[in-house]
């Protein structure tokens, strides 16, 4: 009688710890199924954000290039208007510099767009294997002349100790001269521009001062020359290039400012941290 009741007790005790034990597997495979859909949810979000992020990227990319170039284009194509009857060799220049605007621009578009649209053949070459080198400070001497060719006065400072500098530091330190110097093309009457970049220990600082009347914010200013009257753009467009620059500057924790000068002119200004934890 008592093996009887002890091999009894031992078989539902058994039974009880068989049904707690597929219970805990079922509940295991349930925690281990609910943190896999957790994880492909969180995967699906980070690389929703990534796709963002190089959208938006690629918008500020499209944004700059398009401004220059075509700026330049518009500005030489009214000067070569201006003296086509008596300086044909200085219009022809000025054509030129036009006709390799042009296709500089279609080039960096193409590649840019390609990003976006690939061919489906996979014949579209990689971005950095056909351009030219990124943008850089090192590159800054072949911006300038562009900008002097197309008649506008500008002066460089470099102060402290050039050093190689972090590629996304590089790259937003050129575009925001780049922009400057556009919207200073586009929006001035003349006047000098000064870029000053500086090598501080912690930081990298740029700043670009346009001596000349300015009409980045207010949208009146002084009137421009014959060959810069055509290239005056809506004033909302230098806004979103420069609200550009801001994003790209904060992406690195510096700090943006742009802003009209009291004697007149405008003045853009930022400082980019070289220490960043």
């Amino acid at each position: 009688m008592i093996a009887a009741a002890v091999a009894c007790v031992a078989a539902v005790v058994a039974a009880a710890l068989g049904v707690a034990l597929a219970r805990a597997r079922r509940g295991h495979r349930a925690a281990l199924g609910e943190r896999g859909w957790l994880l492909e949810r969180e995967r699906e979000s980070a690389a929703r954000t990534a796709v963002d992020a190089e959208r938006a990227r690629i918008a500020a990319e499209l944004h700059d290039i398009v401004s220059h170039n075509v700026s330049l284009m518009v500005v030489q194509a009214g000067a070569a208007r201006e003296v086509l009857s008596t300086l044909p060799e200085e219009a022809a220049a000025a054509m030129g510099a036009v006709e390799a605007a042009g296709r500089t621009t279609m080039t960096e578009l193409r590649h840019l767009l390609g990003l976006l649209a690939p061919a489906q053949d996979g014949s579209e070459e990689p971005y950095a294997a056909a351009t030219e080198p990124q943008p850089s400070l090192t590159r800054l001497g072949p911006l300038i002349d562009r900008f002097a060719f197309a008649g506008l006065p500008v002066e460089v400072r470099v102060s402290g100790d050039p050093r190689p500098l972090p590629a996304g530091i590089d790259v937003t330190a050129y575009r925001i001269i780049q922009e400057a110097l556009t919207n200073a093309l586009k929006h001035g009457d003349g006047g000098k521009v000064e870029v000053t970049v500086r090598y501080a220990e912690h930081a990298l600082r740029v700043e670009v001062l346009d001596s000349g009347p300015s009409v980045f914010a207010a949208g009146t200013g002084g009137e421009a020359g014959p060959a810069r009257a055509a290239a005056q753009p809506a004033v909302d467009g230098a806004g979103r290039g420069l609200l550009g620059l801001r994003e790209r500057v904060g992406v690195y924790g510096g700090d943006f400012d742009a802003r009209r000068r009291l004697g007149g002119g405008y003045r853009v200004r930022a400082r980019l941290p070289l220490d960043r934890p």
